[in-house]
């Protein structure tokens, strides 16, 4: 079976990766709670790399960078007090580099995202990483392009974990990862297979 023409095409948006300089750079979610314990995800420590190497890139290249964590309160894994949900230090914020704080899966819903990347005057094009892709990485990539920005997720430098389906089975981590990237390149955004990818 032929995989069907993409909403993006059918809509005549621009399907061309953007070089890391021009754009910038937001790190969703890279919290120690999906490294180990109950949200713990399949390929989390290589995700973790690749988005150190995109925020590497990006620093060299004076591209602006956006860090946003989920704050689920006290006592949950995404107590951002606590060192479960803390960043993890391979991808720690430098000093000045701005930290949103979210509490739903689009980071642009009841945050200052948007503010934020207005005083960075960011462009159109935001370079997405950071887990989990089918949930705040998918949701943001929607929320950006609702509000007119083109963003470009780096598949490598995402990971999910596996979910029970409505029928009793499980969804492999790789099968939901593949479907959520399929989602976003379908309409809301670009995938960039590998950082590298935005480099040439």
């Amino acid at each position: 079976m032929l995989a069907s023409t993409t909403l993006r095409d059918v809509s005549g948006l621009d399907n061309r990766l953007p070089h890391l300089r021009d754009t910038t750079v937001v790190m969703i979610d890279f919290q120690n709670t999906y490294r180990t314990g109950v949200m713990s995800l399949d390929g989390a420590e290589a995700a973790l790399a690749a988005g150190a190497r995109l925020l590497s890139a990006a620093r060299a290249l004076g591209a602006p960078v956006v860090h946003v964590v989920n704050d689920g309160g006290p006592g949950t894994p995404y107590d951002i007090r606590a060192d479960i949900g803390a960043i993890s230090d391979e991808v720690a914020p430098l000093e000045g580099e701005p930290v949103v704080v979210k509490r739903f899966p689009n980071a642009f819903h009841a945050t200052d995202l948007e503010a934020t990347l207005r005083t960075l005057d960011a462009g159109p094009d935001l370079v997405l990483a950071g887990f989990m892709t089918h949930m705040c990485v998918s949701f943001t990539a929607q929320g950006a392009f609702h509000l007119g920005y083109r963003p470009t997720v780096v598949a490598e430098a995402t990971a999910t974990r596996p979910l029970q389906a409505p029928d009793g089975t499980t969804v492999p981590a790789a099968t939901l990862q593949n479907a959520a990237l399929t989602t976003v390149r379908d309409l809301f955004g670009l995938v960039a297979p590998r950082v590298n990818d935005l480099m040439s």
